[in-house]
């Protein structure tokens, strides 16, 4: 067995003495002494813990000098020197090994930090030369020995990774790795020896390997604020996706077809490019400036150096494809081949991601937005995602085709949904030559059989679409035309066998028709008016329906607003430069009277009392319900809706924090006690208690405009002319006192205050 102590003691002696002479022997003998020490070291197995033992030694301020004398005339050590240092290193690397104890020592004493200034050095020494061909098998050897000591040194420790994060060892990593190893370079490797193109690029596979995970350790750590990489590291994680482009290399020309090293080279080029994808992608969600370069680099290439980074991207996403070494070569069976192709699929995924990451920054819609073409609006990136969307619908129809590319679909569509949120580009996509609203409204993309991905993609970009319809009557008038309202109502979307689906589906459906029913009176009727020849129900019906069922507050909140476009536009009054035609006229009638439900009322009823947060909440609820009770069938129906008792399971959401108080009365609604420095948060029993609450503005979650208690007036002043006496006295009896105190403080108002103190003296007029 080896005496590592004594090993020890002629290490720390030689340290001692290289540091006064430089004597080649003595170099030898450290390179000797220390190849011994390295090697009893690599098991932790027999009798003695020798690590432990080591650890109460001077070893680490031994390792510290010996690495400091021998590149103290030079940053990359030669001859002698030179494989002293690899044995010295493998000390290092062994000594701490699932160690903390020993890996603090090793920091403490700064040897980390030389071992990496080595890193450095040959980084440095690489770019000079802008060769990867300049290393010598010995100088590989050394790297990788290099690399692994690092590795060692910070696997599940954090503090020697933020230290290495400091001194940014991983950009050293990633840059030195990057171009010690690229995928499908080995493809086109200079003529030697068998054995030695083999060693070499054998030692490449491994430098790649062990760097890319010490590249992956020092991200993973407890600081999320670390960012390690910057927009000058881009261009190193692009090489890894060209080798996955066609056109390939023929398997015939590699070289060592079938042996053991062309196994591990094919499967490195793997393993570099799913690092690659799956960086670029983390980049492009965590680092604004990411985004920003990358969309500029599609259009400057200068801007990465001459790498057209997002083009290749897009390149990878589009085209890439499995080389043939996959499954020409015998490298996997049919169980790693089927892995490696889901992992290939994954690397897809995450480039999508990215493509839609910087469309979806918004300092990126101008620049990927270029009209400077007249004959391709929008520019090369937003035709190419048009392209995209088109030959997926092309694909879809194609019946030799076996499945179209949903991937293409998604980032298309929501990159094209994140660049249409200005009313321009959003027409621009909708008129010739790109005319999408009739792809887009298709049962291609809107059916029950849709892949929830695609479905989800096509309906974010249809409801920014749609958002824009208010600005643009083309968009209106488009969108109306493709008939995406009656699809969406036949699509079986908002039906309860769809409630397994993400909510935001469903969300993004409700989006679209709340903006379209804005804007146009005939997307109202195509909404309301259900269609005799088909067995489905209106879609104001399913959503109010999906609204009741759900316990999404979202999907409440926003199903209800659908309500409050809908009756905005049909109480509306028709432009005066617009005849109104018989149908036209009919249409409103029949989907008012539709409209003109229990149902209806309550759900107003309910968005009122349950957004007490939200005064724009508030006031569209209020303002519908005033509209209803202006029809002279809506006043009892908003009474009733009004002093409908809210239970519990309606009233509790992440909104507000309701309980009931069954000694509270209706002018006196309960409150909870504050738990934290939130303002009080009411407790209305029913929807009667929110327009106490509005109107009183103390001690609220928060305050509400003048305007909206102005409403508030307009409401109850509504509900007198249209309600028999009788029925409107419970409404008094809530409201008059908190009306008289109001009207008394604001006797010498003036401005808004005046405004709401006239409007609360008509109410109390009209109750005289």
């Amino acid at each position: 067995m080896t005496d590592v102590s004594t090993l020890e003691r002629t290490i720390h002696d030689l340290s001692s003495k290289t540091a006064q002479q430089d004597d080649e022997h003595l170099w030898r003998q450290v390179q000797a002494t220390s190849e011994a020490l390295a090697n009893a070291l690599r098991s932790r197995e027999g009798p003695v813990d020798n690590h432990t033992l080591l650890g109460q030694t001077a070893l680490p301020q031994s390792i510290k000098l010996l690495l400091t004398t021998a590149l103290r005339d030079t940053p990359i050590p030669t001859d002698v020197k030179a494989t002293a240092v690899l044995e010295i290193i493998r000390v290092a690397a062994n000594f701490c090994i699932d160690d903390n104890e020993n890996r603090s020592h090793l920091l403490e004493a700064g040897v980390i930090q030389i071992v990496l200034l080595l890193l450095e050095a040959y980084n440095e020494k690489i770019l000079r030369y802008d060769s990867q061909t300049q290393l010598t098998l010995f100088e590989l050897r050394l790297i990788r020995t290099t690399l692994g000591a690092l590795l060692n040194a910070s696997l599940d420790y954090d503090e020697v990774k933020n230290r290495l994060n400091s001194l940014e060892a991983g950009q050293t990593t990633l840059r030195l790795v990057a171009q010690i190893y690229t995928p499908g370079s080995w493809t086109r490797i200079a003529k030697g020896s068998p054995q030695t193109v083999e060693e070499e690029w054998s030692l490449r596979s491994t430098i790649s390997s062990w760097g890319w995970r010490l590249v992956s350790e020092l991200r993973n750590v407890k600081d999320e604020a670390v960012q390690m990489f910057s927009v000058d590291d881009l261009p190193l994680l692009i090489p890894p996706l060209m080798a996955f482009i066609p056109p390939f290399e023929s398997p015939a020309n590699y070289f060592f077809v079938g042996s053991p090293t062309f196994t591990t080279l094919v499967k490195s080029d793997s393993d570099v490019l799913e690092d690659a994808c799956t960086l670029i992608e983390s980049l492009s969600l965590d680092v604004e400036d990411i985004r920003i370069t990358l969309a500029r680099g599609y259009f400057f290439p200068s801007e990465h150096s001459g790498v057209p980074c997002l083009s290749t991207i897009l390149d990878f996403v589009e085209l890439g494809d499995y080389p043939p070494t996959w499954t020409d070569s015998g490298v996997f069976d049919d169980s790693e081949r089927e892995r490696k192709e889901k992992s290939f699929g994954m690397c897809k995924a995450a480039l999508v991601k990215a493509v839609v990451e910087v469309a979806g920054e918004e300092k990126n819609s101008e620049v990927l937005w270029d009209d400077s073409n007249s004959g391709q609006p929008g520019g090369r990136f937003i035709s190419r995602m048009v392209g995209w969307i088109k030959s997926y619908v092309a694909q879809a129809s194609d019946k030799t085709v076996h499945r179209p590319r949903d991937d293409l679909i998604i980032a298309a569509s929501l990159s094209l949904g994140n660049l249409s949120r200005r009313s321009s580009s959003a027409t621009a996509l909708l008129v010739s030559p790109y005319s999408l609203a009739p792809v887009l409204a298709s049962p291609l993309f809107l059916s029950p059989d849709t892949d929830l991905k695609v479905k989800h993609a096509v309906l974010g970009f249809l409801k920014n679409l749609a958002q824009s319809a208010s600005l643009s009557p083309v968009i209106s008038k488009a969108l109306g035309d493709s008939g995406v309202v009656r699809q969406l109502r036949e699509s079986g979307i908002w039906d309860e066998r769809s409630d397994r689906m993400a909510d935001v589906v469903q969300l993004n459906a409700i989006g679209v028709v709340k903006h379209l029913c804005s804007v146009d009176v005939e997307h109202t009727f195509a909404l309301t008016i259900p269609t005799f020849s088909s067995s489905a129900s209106s879609g104001l019906e399913q959503i109010l329906a999906l609204v009741k069922r759900t316990d999404s507050i979202p999907v409440k909140s926003e199903g209800t607003r659908v309500l409050v476009n809908v009756i905005r536009s049909l109480w509306a009054v028709e432009p005066s430069n617009q005849p109104l035609s018989q149908e036209r006229q009919r249409n409103r009638e029949i989907a008012t009277q539709l409209v003109l439900t229990q149902d209806s009322a309550d759900a107003l009823a309910t968005l009122l009392a349950c957004s007490g947060r939200y005064p724009v909440l508030i006031n569209e609820s209020i303002l519908a319900l005033t509209l209803l009770s202006m029809h002279s069938d809506g006043g009892q129906l908003v009474l009733k809706a009004l002093s409908k008792p809210m239970t519990p399971e309606v009233v509790q959401s992440p909104m507000e924090s309701f309980a009931t108080s069954p000694t509270s009365d209706v002018s006196s609604p309960a409150i909870i006690p504050p738990t934290s420095a939130r303002p009080k948060l009411h407790v209305p029993r029913h929807a009667l208690d929110m327009l106490v609450f509005v109107l009183r503005n103390v001690d609220n979650p928060a305050n509400y405009p003048q305007e909206v208690r102005v409403n508030v007036c307009s409401l109850l002043l509504q509900l007198t002319k249209h309600t028999p006496e009788d029925d409107i006295t419970r409404i008094k009896e809530a409201m008059r006192s908190t009306l008289e105190k109001l009207m008394n403080r604001l006797q010498l108002a003036t401005g808004k205050d005046e405004m709401l103190r006239n409007s609360i003296q008509k109410v109390l007029s009209a109750w005289a």
